[in-house]
């Protein structure tokens, strides 16, 4: 996975959490990265999945990863997993020090409850 259309390596991401989370004071498990815009969702485990609305809301079906350490991305149109791809720009990860599921002040003691699986 290289050159591919709806990439831009150039775009950062929009914070170090979902966004439409701390919009409104959410919690979430897991980060994904739009590859196209940045735009920064919770996973489709987290209570409200938003890089999935990010994905049917703009059509942008690539996203990466945006847990530290981890390189892959998910292509939302095809359900497809790529194990690589090209480099976004940094960071790459939410802040190493930032749990999951976070943000910390935010995740209610029953979380594991409320996970979708």
């Amino acid at each position: 996975m290289s050159e591919i259309e709806g990439i831009d390596p150039g775009a950062p991401p929009s914070g170090p959490g979902c966004a439409d989370c701390d919009a409104v004071g959410g919690w979430w498990f897991h980060l994904r990265r739009c590859a196209q815009c940045g735009h920064v969702g919770c996973c489709d485990s987290s209570p409200a999945q938003h890089a999935t609305g990010h994905f049917k809301e703009t059509g942008h079906p690539l996203a990466q990863s945006f847990e530290p350490a981890e390189e892959w991305f998910w292509d939302f149109a095809t359900e497809t997993l790529y194990e690589n791809g090209p480099a976004l720009a940094p960071p790459t990860g939410h802040p190493a020090d930032q749990p999951a599921p976070g943000p910390a002040d935010r995740v209610p003691v029953d979380w594991t409850t409320r996970l979708h699986r």
